[in-house]
């Protein structure tokens, strides 16, 4: 696959989400889907021109644009638990909306055209942490995945559990105990990545552990179309990526087999990092 000319991902970003926002407009027959997903198209596409023009804060642009909208205005606003909580209540009571169709497009079947990018882009819990001051691991060689990866699947069915036991005793006035489990469920997660950002000197060591979305995220990420690139010929080896990448990504490798390669958030550090324009 030859390398994309430098506005063909923005634009290619913009054709997908209004291919989705005007798909589910007339699908569902409500406006709030071709807002929806119109905004958030723009959002990515405003960043990537913004990274193409150099700007240096444009994937933080982006995060706050969508990360803050999506906790702000459709979590607090709007009471729709975007959390993966939200994603079983909604798969439970058999209707897709809000959670459900967030999930298909952005950590579901997304990821097979954009991979992790919504862990760089979009996610809140993610915008949040990245203000922390460990923004590249200070210890890369002691990877806290290898230990205590296995958390992250604990989380993930704690979520599911959860949400079944409510459905399982009945409890009444569902729409309200979400958008509490909301609430809390972000103030923990809060609390979790900025312990572990601390105590491993790692914004994203959250994401790495204990994060519940990675189960979905990861093995549909190793198919991913958008990938970094390595040019072997460029490339003299100096390391430079490795050392500013903060999910460990080793971007020469250009198999799929990578070292941590659906960790990958498209963050785009490594192609900035490196001195020969080899990525």
């Amino acid at each position: 696959m030859k390398p994309l000319q430098p506005y063909a991902l923005p634009g290619l970003l913009l054709v997908t989400f209004e291919a989705v926002a005007v798909t589910l407009w007339r699908a569902k027959g409500n406006l709030f889907y071709l807002f929806n997903f119109s905004y958030i198209g723009l959002a990515l596409a405003l960043g990537m021109v913004l990274y193409i023009k150099q700007y240096r804060h444009a994937r933080r642009v982006v995060q706050l644009l969508v990360g803050g909208y999506m906790l702000v205005y459709l979590g607090l606003l709007r009471g729709e638990n975007m959390q993966i909580e939200g994603f079983w209540y909604y798969l439970f009571t058999g209707v897709f909306e809000a959670a459900t169709i967030h999930y298909a497009v952005a950590k579901l079947f997304g990821p097979l055209l954009f991979g992790r990018g919504w862990c760089g882009y979009a996610c809140w819990t993610a915008m949040v942490l990245d203000f922390l001051p460990y923004k590249t691991p200070k210890r890369p060689e002691k990877r806290p995945e290898t230990r205590w990866g296995w958390l992250r699947y604990v989380t993930f069915a704690a979520s599911f559990l959860f949400v079944a036991a409510l459905f399982l005793a009945h409890v009444g006035n569902l729409e309200a105990v979400m958008f509490w489990a909301f609430v809390a469920g972000n103030l923990l997660y809060y609390a979790a990545g900025a312990a572990l950002a601390f105590l491993l000197q790692d914004n994203r060591a959250f994401c790495k552990i204990l994060c519940p979305v990675a189960v979905f995220l990861k093995p549909m990420s190793y198919f991913s179309l958008l990938r970094v690139k390595c040019n072997q010929e460029k490339c003299v080896h100096c390391g430079r990526c490795k050392q500013v990448c903060p999910m460990g990504v080793d971007v020469t490798d250009n198999s799929r087999r990578r070292k941590n390669g659906t960790e990958c958030i498209l963050c785009l550090e490594c192609v900035k990092a490196c001195p020969k324009k080899a990525l």
